[in-house]
Order: C-alpha cells, then structure tokens, then sequence
C-alpha cells in the first residue's frame, strides 16, 4: 500500500512510504532536513509499523508541537 501524507507543521511538506503486511517496505521526505529525513527512512525500513509508530510519535522539534519523525507516525497511523 502506498501512502501519500502532506505533512502539517515541519519543514518537510510531504511522505511518502510504502507499507505491505504492516511493514515499512520504503519512506521518502519532501523538503525538510536531507541528511536526518533519509536516515530515519533507512532506520524504519523492514519495521512493523506499530513499532514505527510507537517509536516515533510525540517526537518533538524544537518548540514546535511535532516533528518530521512524529508526522511519519501519524501517516502510519492511516493505514492502522
């Protein structure tokens, strides 16, 4: 299943991720911080998506109220 997610309150705008048998098969940013972003996506790959989710949800940047890493949560939360 592809996912497609506009991101709300990061520098990255959009993900995009592939998951099958609730696994993260592949995560690509838009935008946002190149060198962080591809790693988290490399971290993820091959994961069960709940533990991608309840490793990465509530990741704060900065002050903001999310994170790149939280907002990939929440668009692994759409497939759950």
């Amino acid at each position: 299943m592809k996912i497609e997610y506009n991101t709300k309150g990061t520098c990255s705008s959009f993900i995009e991720a592939e998951v099958e048998n609730k696994i993260v098969n592949r995560v690509k940013f838009t935008n946002g911080c190149p060198g962080n972003l591809l790693a988290i996506g490399k971290l993820v790959e091959g994961m069960e998506v709940n533990k991608v989710i309840d490793l990465l949800e509530g990741i704060r940047c900065g002050n903001k109220k999310t994170s790149c890493a939280d907002q990939l949560a929440q668009a692994l939360k759409t497939v759950m």
